[in-house]
């Protein structure tokens, strides 16, 4: 029988209301996506408490500490990605829909951004801070880790999507995750260090959007992939 599409149930619709579905069931439960968020804070806190509190010795680490902490925090919320839709069936649904799967993930990743990656970067201006970096440097350090939690995020998908269906595989996760984040890793702090002693970070700026731009292209497409693999 032949069946006329609804053109209600288009891509972009799709990944409004699946959206739309994540973050409304994100916000029933806050702890679980504040948690990185605290984790951050806490780690680029206790870096001025450990170091010598000389605001010359500070600069030289905020840029290193910013960046391993926003990697660290968002490693802690990827479990989250798709462990509940795939414990109650709706990722299998997802995946059978009719809807380009990529794209569903590409909505999934982006509510992961937005209570994830972009909290971070807002309180990122009270990090480098205290780290000692001066004011004038703030929109360097915010564009830069805008840029890379974009990419920590879709690169953070992948990982998610290999792993969701194992028991305790936060440390596989990890695993994948952390070498696919060095390039992210080494331009972020790069663009940060260069943001914080006044000089231009276009350069690092540049690859750091180009990377961003890479990931979304790809990322859903590996992930789609990786989690039909898991699924079967």
């Amino acid at each position: 029988m032949n069946v006329r599409p609804d053109v209600r149930s288009t891509p972009w619709r799709a990944a409004r209301v699946l959206a739309a579905r994540d973050l409304h069931l994100a916000l029933r439960r806050p702890g679980e996506w504040l948690l990185p968020l605290g984790f951050f804070l806490v780690v680029t806190t206790l870096f001025p408490l450990s170091l010598n509190p000389e605001l010359s010795r500070l600069r030289d680490v905020a840029a290193g500490a910013l960046w391993v902490a926003a990697l660290l925090s968002s490693l802690l919320a990827l479990e989250l990605l798709f462990r509940d839709d795939s414990q109650d069936g709706s990722l299998e649904q997802l995946a059978i829909c009719g809807q380009p799967f990529a794209w569903l993930l590409s909505a999934k990743a982006a509510v992961h951004w937005l209570l994830t990656g972009l909290p971070l970067v807002l309180v990122a201006p009270l990090a480098a801070i205290a780290l000692g970096a001066p004011y004038a440097s703030l929109p360097g350090v915010l564009v830069a880790l805008a840029l890379g939690s974009v990419s920590l995020s879709l690169i953070g998908a992948v990982g998610a999507g290999l792993t969701f269906g194992l028991r305790r595989g936060g440390a596989l996760l990890a695993m994948i995750v952390l070498p696919l984040a060095v390039p992210v890793l080494i331009f972020g702090a790069r663009a940060t260090e260069l943001a914080i002693k006044g000089e231009v970070a276009t350069a690092p700026l540049y690859l750091l959007g180009a990377m961003a731009v890479l990931a979304a292209t790809l990322a859903p497409l590996a992930a789609a992939a990786a989690v039909r693999v898991s699924l079967e």
